[in-house]
């Protein structure tokens, strides 16, 4: 890396946590000869190699693809998620959207669902536990059916695919006020509840992820649109709305079907 004038110095206020049991704290550490071309991963890998080099512990932070597709590098930036880009995740955020000399305030995830396990990696798996609970298609196996066999109104393919974008980081619950992880829940049901294949499942499908997400400790929807504005994804909250719906529906379906009484004979 050249040294140029365009090189940051920045001061990075880090949450160091051993485990979800022991009590953290923030670290402030100083870094320079940061290029504006970086990532913001690409400026924490010097950052631990910094600390490595000194005998200190580098800082745990999740990461995978770095290519925007799935999410696993999640961090709260000076109080966003993934940072102050629109539809961005922190592995596509690049250090030019910084100025030199500026303090980055780097968090976990906060939320009651989200429990950390090593600075600013938490444990998401209760996303995973909301879609196997009813995120799934009873379908025939054997030879792939022809692209066009199934006619679907493109307003349905079109809602059903943007719910389908949503790639489960959780940023919508970590910018919730009340960690509530409605807009995660509803991608998952709008999805499958406006193509054929997910209809046979429907009802109960919407009545197990409801309950799910609930026993999961996420809170209520707050109504404030700061999980559509943090989505990496672009999901919209149009899918909340249709949640609403599908849950009362099939709550109603359940209620009657549990309500008809016994006929003579049966």
């Amino acid at each position: 890396m050249s040294d140029t004038d365009d090189n940051l110095t920045l001061t990075l206020r880090v949450w160091r946590q051993d485990d979800s049991e022991t009590r953290g704290k923030f670290a402030d550490y100083k870094i320079s000869r940061i290029s504006p071309h970086m990532s913001f991963l690409e400026m924490l890998d010097i950052l631990n190699e910094q600390l490595i080099a000194q005998g200190d512990e580098p800082v745990a932070f999740d990461h995978d693809c770095r290519e925007g597709i799935c999410g696993t590098c999640s961090l709260m930036i000076n109080g966003q998620a993934h940072g102050p880009d629109k539809e961005t995740t922190t592995c596509q955020l690049h250090m030019r959207r910084f100025k030199n000399g500026d303090k980055i305030v780097i968090e976990p995830w906060r939320a009651n669902a989200f429990p950390v396990v090593k600075d600013l990696v938490v444990d998401r798996t209760a996303l995973d536990r909301i879609i196997e609970s009813g995120g799934y298609v009873s379908v025939n196996t054997g030879q792939a059916q022809d692209a066009n066999c199934l006619p679907i109104p493109r307003q349905d393919q079109s809602s059903a695919m943007d719910a389908a974008a949503c790639i489960g980081c959780g940023a919508c619950v970590a910018a919730c006020k009340n960690a509530s992880a409605m807009l995660f829940t509803s991608a998952k049901v709008s999805h499958l509840a406006q193509l054929p294949q997910g209809d046979p499942e429907r009802p109960q499908r919407v009545l197990n992820m409801v309950a799910q997400m609930d026993a999961e400790g996420f809170g209520g929807c707050s109504n404030t649109y700061e999980c559509e504005a943090a989505c990496p994804a672009g999901v919209s909250i149009e899918h909340i709305a249709r949640l609403n719906r599908e849950y009362v529906k099939a709550s109603f379906c359940s209620s009657a079907t549990a309500a008809e009484p016994i006929q003579a004979g049966e």
